[in-house]
């Protein structure tokens, strides 16, 4: 067996290029990967502006003690501009966002101020004040938005201020997605006896559709080789990666790894990790191959320790891991060193530290344990048993 991090970095290794760029609207481009590091092409803002309503008024005219009136001369509303220069003596009404007139570089808050007819009283305050400096936001030239990032709707909107109306993205990568066995069938369809609906295809589609991919689904492969070697090259002519669960252990008619051999390229993997051991990554023709478990917490598990990152890569994400934090183990938990073991728990912040605790029965088949739980508690290969008190780390969902 290879441990996790042995077989996320060689499936990693294969994944060399991301999907090619598309250029996308600005109003359909949240959640893609930026293709190119967006630059702004002037400064943020473009001019000096109020921060307030107010009267814009020059320092030189700020009184150090008692008051002083000025004449208010003009009133600029955001998006107007102030003819000339203010000379001493002179005051513009002002409203947020409106540019600072020539001359001024000070504004008080129309609420400290007394205003009689066309003159306003004004008294000491901080000079250079509620003024928003040209480019204190960003300063042309600057890379605002990075290549690799996730586009998120403060990005869109930081975009869209830069005057941005179509953004370079990586295409989504294309997943096929595929369950087999004859044991398996469609929810909504009358089920035999000894038969079981088909969940695995379903969380696995979300997951997939929650990492950025697109998935192409191809529905259930029944237990017959040649059916099976035939969706699995239909797959591979659609899919980026192509994706399926169960049939990679050691059973009589687990056909997987066996027809994936003669018609690609394959590692076939025991991963020293609990749930989820079975895995098979390879390749069929242009197409990445992923064998995830049968077992529906394992297949999922599977889906987001190998099948994430290489999604996220694929993408063009820079970051292809989540964080995990430190928690402490509010109970007993077994573990078997020489493997790392995920722990379906809840994880909540008291008395000034996060506690976690496991949801309940842990078995591989247990679907209602990712459910209830919040959160991966994650334990090291070479630690053992956990003691209540012990210090854990945490993946939140």
């Amino acid at each position: 067996m290879i441990s996790v991090r042995d077989g996320q970095n060689q499936i990693l290794a294969q994944f060399t290029q991301p999907t090619p760029p598309e250029l996308l609207a600005v109003t359909r481009a949240r959640e893609r990967v930026l293709a190119e590091d967006l630059r702004a092409p002037f400064d943020v803002p473009p001019t000096d502006n109020s921060a307030v309503d107010g009267y814009a008024v020059a320092s030189g005219d700020v009184p150090a003690t008692g008051t002083r009136e000025l004449d208010v001369v003009a009133e600029l509303h955001a998006g107007a501009l102030f003819d000339g220069a203010l000379n001493p003596g002179q005051a513009v009404r002002i409203m947020t966002g409106a540019s600072m007139p020539q001359g001024a570089d000070t504004v008080y808050p129309q609420e400290i101020v007394e205003r009689r007819g066309g003159r306003v009283s004004v008294g000491p305050i901080k000079k250079g004040v509620n003024v928003r400096m040209r480019g204190e936001d960003i300063q042309a030239g600057t890379i605002v938005v990075e290549r690799g990032t996730v586009l998120r709707p403060q990005e869109l909107g930081l975009t869209a201020s830069l005057g941005r109306w179509q953004v370079l993205v990586h295409r989504r990568p294309r997943v096929a997605l595929l369950s087999t066995g004859d044991e398996v069938v469609e929810p909504g369809t009358p089920r035999k006896p000894g038969q079981i609906y088909d969940a695995n295809r379903f969380t696995l589609r979300g997951a997939i559709e929650q990492y950025g991919g697109d998935v192409v689904d191809l529905g259930i492969v029944p237990d017959v080789r040649e059916e099976l070697r035939a969706r699995l090259l239909e797959a591979a002519e659609v899919g980026d990666i192509v994706v399926t669960s169960g049939g990679v252990s050691v059973g009589v008619l687990d056909l997987v790894k066996d027809v994936l051999a003669e018609i690609g390229a394959i590692d076939f993997w025991q991963v020293a990790m609990q749930p989820g051991r079975p895995l098979a990554f390879g390749r069929i023709k242009s197409a990445h191959f992923f064998g995830l478990p049968g077992n529906p917490v394992a297949s999922m598990l599977a889906s987001m320790l190998f099948l994430r990152p290489a999604i996220f890569k694929l993408a063009g994400r820079r970051r292809l891991f989540p964080e995990m934090y430190q928690a402490t183990a509010l109970e007993p938990m077994s573990k078997r060193a020489g493997r790392r073991e995920f722990k379906r728990g809840i994880v909540q912040w008291r008395d000034g530290r996060w506690e976690a605790r496991i949801t309940g029965p842990q078995g591989s088949g247990i679907l209602s344990s990712m459910t209830a739980g919040n959160c991966l508690i994650v334990l090291e290969e070479e630690r053992g048993d956990v003691a209540a008190g012990d210090t854990v780390l945490v993946e939140p969902f």
